[in-house]
């Protein structure tokens, strides 16, 4: 590390660790706030009190319709704006160093079944060395590690040269809209990270992620005369099966170095399927919406023109399909995939900072799931990598949890980022 000596790594770990237990009870408030993707009010309530509590320059604001209008393919339609703040904290420096962008969402998705949970979703409860509940992993504990960062660097006397902002935003979870109102609102810096749930990996790629709606038509008639029918839930599997072929193509013939690891780099998955109204009548419509998974270096567009090719030749070698054409539709946001160089230098400072907080190099790897940072290097134009506690297999997943000492952990790592990326002014 550049700038750091040992001695000032020594304190801010002390400070780090010392802080542990106000980072866990942190954790625990936001998340018995339940704040499903539209509905993100309440917890951004105890995110600006937790902001001004440490003395940051707050910004508070909505995103607004109009604004956010020309980027509907990338974010999606949103059904209210209202109601859903986003949270900005600046720490401003003396000057002279570097811009550093701390990002965390607080939408989560909701908790689904109580039954399949063995801990209460809302309770922040912990057990040995795991907090659990819904958006502790993701990734209400990636915006717990900026402010405890924070909190250790105030703590060890530390002052920087640079400006540090943390946005805590909303509607990650369909699309990303208040990362881009961030970024249009102007929140840019000479770079980013964000801290979703990558165990403790340097993340510098991240994959795309578009979804999409097939109909599928058929005629209906009583199961007694089935025949008389045209069942569009058969006429639908020959049109997965096709899905399923793309992906295994296309997961031979793509390659990338910080995806090859990955069995299934693109998959193909249908996750909603709504077919028939009765069980004696042969189902005359089926809808069918999925979601299809890109590397960088794709082309959204062409990528789209691929599914509706392979499609389309399977319809038009079944006469019924050929007369009644299958409908494709593209909705939501869409998750452009997303890369910095793995050397880009905010990259190189990641891997310092992990180095010195656990005394061993980072693994460096791309993921396969969409995310934010898209938005701040498309539109921000500002470099932008992934970095945080916890495992995105526990996301999304009955019984939610993020690993404690893994939490510290990441801490460590952002207040050294911080420190050596702004530049110690004392």
């Amino acid at each position: 590390m550049t700038d750091l000596d040992r001695k000032l790594v020594d304190a801010v770990i002390r400070e780090v660790e010392a802080r542990r237990d106000d980072a866990v009870r942190l954790l625990q408030e936001l998340v018995r706030v339940p704040s499903t993707t539209g509905e993100e009010g309440a917890v951004q309530k105890k995110v600006e009190h937790a902001f001004r509590g440490r003395g940051l320059e707050v910004d508070v604001w909505e995103a607004k319709a109009n604004e956010v209008e020309p980027y509907r393919d990338h974010v999606g339609g949103q059904e209210t704006y209202e109601n859903r703040p986003n949270v900005a904290g600046t720490r401003r420096g003396r000057g002279g160093g570097r811009s550093l962008l701390l990002n965390a969402h607080v939408d989560t998705v909701a908790p689904g079944e109580p039954d399949a949970w063995g801990h209460d979703p809302l309770g922040g409860e912990v057990v040995g060395d795991r907090l659990y509940g819904r958006g502790s992993c993701d990734m209400k504990g990636g915006l717990v590690t900026h402010l405890a960062a924070l909190d250790a660097l105030e703590a060890a006397g530390i002052e920087l040269e640079g400006d540090v902002t943390v946005t805590a935003t909303v509607g990650e979870e369909n699309g990303g809209l208040g990362a881009l109102s961030a970024v249009l609102r102007g929140y840019r810096a000479d770079a980013a990270l964000i801290t979703e749930p990558t165990r403790l990996r340097l993340v510098p790629a991240q994959g795309g992620s578009l979804v999409f709606r097939l109909t599928v038509h058929g005629r209906s008639a009583h199961a007694a005369v089935r025949d008389e029918g045209v069942s569009a839930l058969e006429k639908f599997v020959p049109l997965f099966e096709a899905l399923r072929e793309l992906e295994r193509e296309r997961n031979a013939s793509l390659s990338h170095p910080l995806y090859d690891h990955l069995e299934n780099k693109v998959p193909i998955n249908i996750g909603v399927v709504r077919a028939g109204n009765w069980a004696s009548t042969v189902p005359e419509a089926l809808v069918a919406e999925g979601r299809a998974g890109l590397i960088p270096g794709e082309e959204v567009e062409l990528f789209k023109g691929q599914v509706t090719e392979r499609l389309f030749d399977v319809a038009n070698s079944d006469p019924y399909l050929r007369e009644h054409p299958p409908g494709l539709e593209w909705f939501g946001g869409q998750f452009a995939p997303s890369e910095v160089p793995p050397d880009a230098p905010i990259c190189e400072a990641v891997k310092r900072a992990h180095a010195f907080a656990t005394g061993q190099e980072p693994i460096v790897e791309g993921v396969s799931y969409g995310a934010d940072m898209r938005l701040f290097i498309r539109f921000g134009e500002t470099p932008c990598v992934m970095y945080g506690a916890g495992d995105v297999r526990d996301a999304h997943a009955p019984d939610e949890h993020i690993s404690i000492p893994d939490l510290v952990t990441a801490t460590r790592t952002l207040a050294l980022l911080i420190a050596d990326w702004c530049g110690v002014a004392r």
